[in-house]
């Protein structure tokens, strides 16, 4: 990757839920690479079929790519990453997988709880899980959330990034601000925030917006930071926050870049990548994860109806932007 060169060229589809486990019914969201030395892993979310009480469950697993091809998929892994919470946890209704790093010998997940609640129709928080043994077998931390509502972020929590510069650990994450009826229906209203910590266990919140918003009651998540030279990228996803469940007002992939970590300019024009005409991504492009690897920089992202149908992924041009 090089400054200021961020068009993007689709390679298609990567890989679809097609039903092979009961627990893998739909959806490939959220995912999450890990960049090994002979394989990508990808961390992503799927959803069994919905229960009797119409809900659904948010299930985490990994599929593996080839390095220099990834889009053929090596391996599938055959169960869920991490267990559900026990009753009354944060966790108890799905794990989301937010991002891997590598931590020393280890490498930690941060990840996303779900719980239902009586108030709202759900609520998430932050937690922790640790791999020894490369990423493929998981512990968590502990029952409870690593991060989680304070007293200036009284809603939900979600889809952490974490980067570390120098010394410090950078989490850039959604935080609910609202919640909003519509037709008789809550719906939550998120922005992206920023926390700085010294381990990456113990965090300081800034509790502001970092990112500007530019539609009404604009929702933002799932963001991903990368380094060129002394500036910092920031590819994230954005939607309406009423009406989207449908083409037109639903997830975009949005861009900012900074020179400090703290204060973000936002131009989507300039690094976003775009619905398709037809196809499995032509109504929505979501949850972006931006790497390098071997020279190349791929954005893997999920498209339609929040990933229902897949992810895929894109090719950083060597024509730069636009």
């Amino acid at each position: 990757m090089t400054e200021n060169s961020f068009r993007w060229e689709k390679r298609g589809l990567i890989f679809s839920p097609d039903g092979r486990y009961d627990w893998m019914q739909s959806h490939a969201q959220n995912p999450s690479v890990l960049v090994l030395e002979d394989r990508l892993r990808v961390y992503f979310t799927c959803r069994p079929k919905r229960g009797g009480d119409g809900n659904f469950a948010a299930v985490t697993t990994f599929v593996e790519l080839e390095r220099q091809n990834p889009g053929e998929v090596i391996y599938v892994h055959d169960r869920p990453l991490l267990p559900f919470g026990g009753p009354g946890t944060f966790d108890q209704f799905g794990v989301m997988p937010g991002c891997a790093l590598k931590v020393g010998g280890e490498v930690w997940l941060y990840y996303v709880g779900w719980m239902r609640t009586q108030g709202a129709p759900y609520s998430h928080a932050i937690g922790l899980a640790v791999s020894e043994d490369g990423g493929v077998r998981f512990r968590k931390l502990g029952q409870g959330p690593l991060f989680g509502r304070a007293v200036k972020e009284p809603f939900l929590q979600n889809s952490p990034y974490v980067f570390k510069q120098g010394d410090l650990f950078h989490m850039w994450y959604s935080s609910g601000v609202e919640w909003v009826e519509q037709d008789g229906r809550l719906e939550s209203i998120y922005v992206l925030m920023h926390a700085t910590s010294p381990d990456g266990l113990e965090w300081k919140r800034e509790g502001t917006a970092c990112v500007p918003t530019r539609v009404e009651y604009e929702c933002q998540t799932n963001p991903c930071v990368v380094r060129v030279g002394n500036r910092f990228y920031m590819w994230f996803c954005y939607r309406c926050g009423l009406n989207f469940r449908n083409a037109e007002r639903g997830y975009r992939i949005g861009f900012a870049w900074s020179d400090d970590l703290t204060d973000w300019r936002r131009d989507d024009r300039l690094g976003a990548l775009h619905p398709s005409e037809e196809g499995w991504d032509s109504e929505m492009v979501c949850y972006p994860c931006v790497v390098d690897v071997d020279g190349k920089t791929y954005m893997f992202y999920s498209g339609n109806y929040f990933g229902r149908d897949g992810f895929g992924y894109a090719v950083l041009s060597s024509e730069g932007r636009a």
